[in-house]
């Protein structure tokens, strides 16, 4: 198994990580993955999944959690976004997938939702599902659309707390990120607010970058991995397209729906700290919510809302740079080759190197 950033001796930020360091470290955060491995009637090859995170372990539905979202470059199908924005509430787990599957993991989304919860579209109203996707052609058969509705209840019955599968996963498994493996990269951080502690979590779908472009605490490193390239295809244009990230944003801290919002923004700063500069091309998309008030569904008319001081947001505005920032490259040092359809090759980020040329900013 491949390690992930600490686990090499390497660290990002100045913030102690929770006990996994990962967004399951938030409580009640569940992450499930589905992974469809395999080659078609056709011969093609279906390298790709579906990634749910679950916000608590209730019935979402019945106890929404407050959310809001953030586009840094809207290239992308993301659906749900619009109620999100309106409500300021998330009340379906977030399901992540690639870009022609969105409305497969819509229907098992809400067949899952509608199981736990037979008044919607009866006696009560519809239910907003939110579906992330980015697109994996390169390396999986993407117009065959073979993720099915059951493939997203798999993965929904795979969420767990803990420690959970990252890089070339779920939702992961046909991505690339600067021009290398890709996929499912997940971090977390310990918050002190007056003296009571706190969690906040990042998880990200990466598929986006060049090889040069590529930074580690602002140090260009594409030049330690140079003798390792090797263009293993010529039927496809090797280079990357410009890609696309889905981040997801957890906490237990008492924000509103406006905070979460501010802290989404920030998520840039992380995204750019690893060498991005939000291509064209690029669905770039923040979610983010607390689950630490439930809006209950059938609620009296007045919800009281507990919120931290604004004079606090500098901290929480570090701290989620470093959590995309570290997130990403653990997608990166996680993920392994994959060879896909029409034997596509995305080589893993050669840690040795890495490690070889870094081992001088090991602190």
């Amino acid at each position: 198994m491949r390690k992930k950033l600490r686990e090499l001796g390497l660290s990002i930020g100045v913030h102690p990580t929770g006990h996994n360091n990962n967004i399951t470290d938030v409580p009640g955060v569940k992450v499930g993955h589905f992974t469809l491995w395999e080659e078609d009637e056709e011969g093609r090859s279906l390298r790709t999944g579906v990634t749910a995170i679950l916000p608590h372990e209730g019935n979402l539905f019945q106890e929404k959690v407050l959310g809001a979202s953030y586009v840094i470059n809207g290239f992308g199908k993301t659906i749900g976004l619009v109620q999100l924005e309106e409500l300021g509430t998330i009340e379906a787990p977030i399901m992540l997938t690639n870009t022609f599957s969105v409305g497969a993991v819509l229907e098992g989304t809400l067949q899952y939702m509608l199981t736990q919860n037979p008044q919607i579209g009866e006696t009560t109203g519809t239910i907003n599902t939110i579906v992330g996707e980015c697109n994996d052609s390169y390396l999986n058969h993407i117009r065959g659309m073979k993720i099915k509705p059951n493939h997203a209840i798999a993965a929904l019955n795979n969420a767990k707390a803990g420690i959970i599968l990252e890089g070339s996963v779920g939702a992961g498994t046909g991505m690339t990120c600067f021009g290398w493996k890709g996929g499912i990269g997940s971090a977390s951080r310990k918050i002190d607010l007056d003296s009571q502690d706190f969690m906040m979590g990042a998880l990200v779908l990466s598929n986006f970058g060049k090889k040069e472009e590529l930074l580690f605490k602002g140090f260009p490193v594409a030049d330690f991995f140079s003798e390792e390239v090797e263009v293993k295809s010529l039927n496809f244009q090797e280079q990357p397209r410009d890609g696309s990230i889905i981040i997801v944003i957890a906490t237990d801290l008492p924000l509103s729906e406006r905070q979460l919002k501010r802290i989404s923004k920030r998520a840039t700063v992380g995204l750019a700290r690893t060498g991005s500069h939000i291509h064209h091309g690029s669905g770039d998309i923040v979610i983010a919510f607390t689950n630490s008030h439930k809006i209950a569904h059938e609620g009296s008319g007045l919800h009281i809302i507990k919120q931290v001081s604004e004079n606090k947001m500098n901290l929480f505005f570090d701290v989620v740079a470093e959590l995309v920032e570290e997130a990403i490259w653990n997608s990166l040092l996680t993920a392994t080759t994959v060879i896909g359809d029409k034997e596509r090759i995305r080589e893993e980020l050669p840690v040795h190197k890495l490690i070889t040329h870094l081992s001088p900013m090991k602190k």
